[in-house]
């Protein structure tokens, strides 16, 4: 394979259409799309200042690299990529894409990444920033830390594992989605979802949970959550006392306690859902 060593490369398409290309401790400055339509590419300890790095491209390996802000909409419509030890600054990173796999990434502006993308794979990944995987799917997850609000809107078949999510509206229009061990804060979580499920999760979300087909909560503290599960079909196990409840449409919710249980929809048939409060497991008396 052909070897790049040290060079400061600029302008645009700088290395348009390479091929088997080794990359090293280089810096794409101004110029946009340098590595465009490029394919068996490798890439360690370089630097990406500047537009759309890496489009149409196929087969990328990054290692130990860093995306600048301005490296924004960087890799759009590239399949099978894998980055690992690196910065990812920019925005917009990741549209059309498949076969992506981060590992040990900090993506500090993660606005809008990872859209309708297909077979995604985090490992030790943190990202801040709103709109995150809108209208991606088969997603797996581990180690995750994310700020921003309106993650993973419209996606399916996602398992995530031992995150950290601080995200209002996050998990609406979902199918498919299991998460486990995690820690979820945010108001409205899951609206209009279907077949979610969270094991041995911390939840804490103001009328969060609502319009769901199929939620099930496995072992779950449900903390400072009130207007819970509206307009829902659950199977709920909660360790602690959830704050209110209103109006669910069938299904089981075993808790500590519930503060406050508000059934004032006359369409609703309470009796389609079983209540069981306490460890002992005796039933709410409605």
């Amino acid at each position: 394979m052909e070897s790049i060593n040290q060079q400061m490369l600029t302008g645009e398409r700088a290395l348009f259409k390479s091929r088997d290309l080794i990359i090293k401790d280089s810096v794409f400055a101004d110029g946009e799309s340098p590595l465009k339509e490029s394919c068996d590419i490798s890439i360690d300890n370089s630097i990406f200042k500047w537009k759309y790095p890496l489009w149409y491209c196929k087969n990328i390996s990054v290692k130990n690299s860093s995306f600048l802000e301005m490296a924004r909409s960087g890799i759009w419509y590239t399949h099978h990529i894998s980055i690992s030890d690196s910065i990812i600054e920019a925005p917009k990173t990741f549209r059309g894409s498949s076969d992506i796999h981060l590992t040990n990434v900090d993506m500090p502006n993660a606005q809008e990444s990872f859209w309708n993308c297909k077979d995604v794979y985090l490992t030790n990944v943190t990202a801040k920033g709103d709109y995150f995987a809108m209208n991606s799917e088969n997603i797996k997850i581990d180690n995750f830390r994310l700020v921003g609000n309106y993650a993973f809107d419209g996606a399916k078949n996602i398992e995530i594992r031992n995150a950290k999510l601080l995200s209002k509206d996050a998990f609406w229009n979902c199918e498919n989605v299991t998460v486990y061990d995690s820690i979820i804060i945010g108001e409205y979580l899951g609206w209009n979802s279907k077949n979610i499920t969270f094991i041995n999760c911390t939840i804490q979300s103001n009328q969060g949970m609502c319009y769901m087909e199929h939620l099930v909560i496995e072992n779950g503290k449900i903390i400072n959550t009130d207007l819970a599960f509206e307009y829902s079909t659950v199977d709920v196990e909660a360790t602690t006392v959830i704050d209110s409840v209103k109006n669910p449409i069938s299904g089981k919710i075993q808790a500590k306690n519930i503060g406050e249980l508000i059934l004032d929809d006359q369409e609703i048939i309470s009796a389609n859902t079983q209540y069981e409060l306490d460890k002992a497991g005796e039933p709410c008396d409605l």
